[in-house]
């Protein structure tokens, strides 16, 4: 039987620092147990905070590294509390990687960047000086900080996560300057969360979530002059061809999850933040995509 998630009571007056990057509301505050932490405001009628958590936690039966989620309300507000990833070390953003490497790059834009590419993506990532993310056991085959990424894109492809731009990935430096690529962090843009259950209804009589899910877009471009990012699944698709052996690892460790696991932690959600439309719809999601990601391991067999 499974039990609810818990959710996080953070005192009203816990705030240390508020956090500058990003759209929503957040402070770092030190919680007794999970230590130095960020809570994350989920803004009204968004679902931020469920997908946040849903993701982290598909994440995990993946066996992808991936920063800890938990539900929790801070001043009556819902949101999500997260711990410091690797303390005493920094996390480097992607901008100010790709910056690194190409003066030009426009490090200050938030979104609609589309020198972030692919392809210039891969080869930071590809660098050998990046190593696998710290105080994780990658599953057999995966030797790679690059190996490790395909698995990430394989993560957004299957919840329909539009949000790895450039400030949502990134490499962490310890003390003795060795170099790691970051867990995977900030998904709440995934899963339909930003739908109301009028929306999702239509949807669902309608037989058209599948649509809905051939539309998610990633954050990557092809090409600098693309006018549009690369939808999810064609972003893993494309990689997957360059990376065959990590994608059919990361297909393989998809294709062992059960069905029952994953509706496991659907009904872990608590009522009154997840409703059973949203629960729905998230299921259908999550099989459609399941189904399309595992179509292509014929074509890297």
């Amino acid at each position: 039987m499974s039990h609810p998630f818990s959710i996080v009571e953070v005192p009203v007056d816990a705030a240390d620092a508020e956090e500058a990057m990003g759209t929503k509301f957040k402070f770092w505050f030190q919680h007794p147990e999970k230590g130095y932490c960020l809570f994350k405001q989920a803004r009204p009628n968004t679902g931020e905070d469920w997908a946040e958590k849903l993701a982290a936690e598909f994440a995990e039966l993946l066996g992808l590294p991936h920063a800890e989620y938990e539900l929790a309300i801070w001043n009556d507000k819902p949101g999500v509390i997260s711990p410091l990833m690797v303390p005493n070390s920094t996390l480097i953003h992607g901008n100010d990687i790709l910056a690194g490497l190409n003066s030009d790059y426009p490090r200050a834009q938030d979104y609609g960047v589309s020198q972030h590419t692919l392809e210039i993506v891969l080869s930071a990532i590809a660098n050998p000086r990046v190593k696998l993310p710290l105080n994780w056991i990658a599953p057999a085959g995966i030797t790679t900080a690059v190996d490790t990424f395909v698995g990430y894109l394989l993560l957004d492809a299957w919840i329909g996560n539009g949000d790895r731009h450039h400030e949502n990935w990134g490499f962490i430096e310890t003390p003795n300057q060795s170099v790691h690529l970051a867990p995977s962090y900030d998904h709440a843009s995934s899963l339909g969360r930003e739908l109301l259950d009028s929306k999702r209804q239509k949807y669902i009589e309608n037989n058209s979530v599948k649509g809905y899910v051939g539309r998610a877009r990633s954050a990557f471009y092809q090409q600098p002059e693309d006018r549009k990012p690369l939808p999810t699944l064609e972003a893993f698709s494309t990689v997957s061809k360059r990376y065959p052996h990590a994608a059919l690892i990361w297909l393989e460790q998809l294709a062992n999850l059960s069905f029952a696991q994953i509706k496991q932690l659907l009904t872990c959600l608590p009522s009154h933040r997840f409703s059973p439309l949203a629960l729905e719809f998230v299921w259908q999601i999550l099989h459609i995509n399941h189904s399309r990601l595992l179509s292509l391991r014929e074509e890297l067999s």
